[in-house]
């Protein structure tokens, strides 16, 4: 007799992985989340929004990428779900929006309890970092479609936002200072071409580089730094602060132009910053040219704030203060829209 287990579908390791994941889950818990008793739907208390003259509402949605390969060829999980964080509620924080919530969507050829709960509880984990809920999420189970060991997540994230205080290229002005905030290492963009790379270099992922000094897997699942709160901060605290832009596919010069004026350009420095060791083995085993790692990469820098130069310093030292490295990368000067180097 044909049955859905038969078929390839587990309920009982979906329930045991709701089960292992409801503790990390919690630690993301923000006090406007209010319970489901039936388990359907997230719920958040808008409420709160009253305090807000007239809130916007932002939302983002996003995937990990092939980095997730990487994760499942190097049989780590624990922290690929932080890398989702990053790429969805990073996102929100550009216009100045809070993240207050956010849903995950995992997909797998077999359901392996102890595997979801760790790519779960990463998620929770970035959204806590990013001072966000995790209101609820999915795992489908895709037998036939995707190997057993393989998987694909994906997520959605609400932020708000006083209108008066949105950010965004209409405060960018001409003499503006760009700062750039230090990246992690790779993030999440750009792992078909690193793995291109592994494969014509043979190199595995098991390797200690001499430039790295850990396992290249390592290296290379450094979770994405989630710069949420920082940049809440900063533009809480510090005057000036006209735009930021999240530093993804594109690069520097393509996220940051979406960030500028039709008017205006950011004249950047690439002697400003020295990129982390592992752009430098990526760019020089697999031959790739400077122009395909500017635009492929983000090169050190995660995140750019636009902000007015009499604010640079003040800035500069808020961040340093959380533990963020800045610095001045550029500086915002006539032109036609475009981030650019010297």
């Amino acid at each position: 007799m044909n049955t859905y287990e038969a078929a390839g579908v587990d309920i009982a390791a979906g329930e045991r992985a709701v089960d292992l994941m409801k503790n990390k889950v919690a630690r993301s818990r923000r006090p406007e989340v209010v319970d489901d008793a039936s388990g359907f739907a997230g719920l958040f208390d808008a409420s709160a929004l009253l305090r807000y003259e007239r809130p916007l509402l932002a939302t983002s949605t996003d995937g990990v990428g092939t980095k997730v390969m990487i994760a499942q060829q190097y049989g780590k999980h624990d922290t690929i779900g932080i890398d989702l964080v990053g790429m969805v509620l990073d996102d929100l924080v550009v216009c100045g929006a809070e993240p207050l919530f956010m849903t995950d969507y995992i997909a797998c050829g077999k359901v392996v309890p102890e595997r979801v709960a760790e790519i779960v509880g990463g998620v929770a984990e970035g959204c806590r970092l990013a001072g966000a809920a995790l209101v609820g999420g999915e795992t489908a189970e895709h037998p036939g479609a995707m190997g057993p060991d393989e998987y694909d997540l994906a997520g959605a994230g609400t932020g708000v936002v006083e209108a008066s205080a949105m950010l965004g290229p209409a405060l960018v002005q001409e003499g503006d200072v760009v700062l750039g905030l230090a990246s992690s290492g790779v993030h999440s963009n750009g792992y078909s071409l690193v793995r291109h790379i592994l494969r014509e270099a043979s190199l595995s992922l098991d390797a200690v580089l001499p430039e790295l000094g850990r396992p290249l897997g390592e290296e290379l699942l450094e979770p994405t730094r989630i710069y949420s709160l920082d940049c809440l901060e900063l533009a809480r605290s510090t005057a000036g602060v006209h735009a930021f832009a999240h530093i993804t596919g594109g690069g520097i010069e393509g996220n940051l132009s979406r960030s500028l004026p039709g008017h205006l350009d950011a004249l950047l420095d690439r002697s400003s910053w020295t990129p982390p060791p592992i752009f430098g083995v990526l760019a020089g085993h697999g031959r790739v040219a400077q122009k395909d790692m500017d635009r492929t990469f983000n090169l050190g820098v995660g995140m750019a704030a636009v902000v007015a130069a009499d604010s640079a310093d003040a800035a500069i030292r808020l961040l340093g203060e959380r533990g963020l490295q800045a610095w001045v990368l550029g500086e915002v000067v006539p032109g036609t829209g475009q981030a650019r180097y010297r």
